[in-house]
């Protein structure tokens, strides 16, 4: 299974659902989705990992790229609702480093 992306916009932010899976694959079509929220000045991306069952380094390269991108626009990216088996890569590649993580989706647009 694939990556199902949704994105919904909010007063204080944009939310972006990833569900399934982001590997080499799927990245590519993450990457596009983040890139296209930013492009449309876009200063703060929630990322929502509840239904996020694996990420791949591939994965984790579109991320970072999104970051990249967002703060050159001046923007944030926080990721929120990591399962345990996703944070763990997270916290293994140092990436945990590179976002603020929240329990919730909600916590991350206040």
């Amino acid at each position: 299974m694939s990556v199902q992306i949704h994105t919904t916009k909010e007063s204080n932010g944009t939310i972006v659902q990833l569900q399934g899976r982001v590997d080499a694959t799927s990245a590519p079509s993450v990457e596009q989705a983040l890139a296209g929220v930013i492009d449309q000045g876009e200063k703060r991306l929630v990322i929502d990992c509840a239904g996020l069952e694996f990420i791949s380094s591939a994965g984790l390269r579109s991320l970072l790229l999104a970051v990249k991108k967002m703060k050159a626009s001046g923007g944030v990216i926080a990721l929120a609702a990591l399962q345990s088996n996703v944070k763990e890569v997270f916290d293994i590649s140092g990436f945990s480093a590179l976002f603020t993580i929240h329990a919730a989706t909600a916590d991350a647009l206040k």
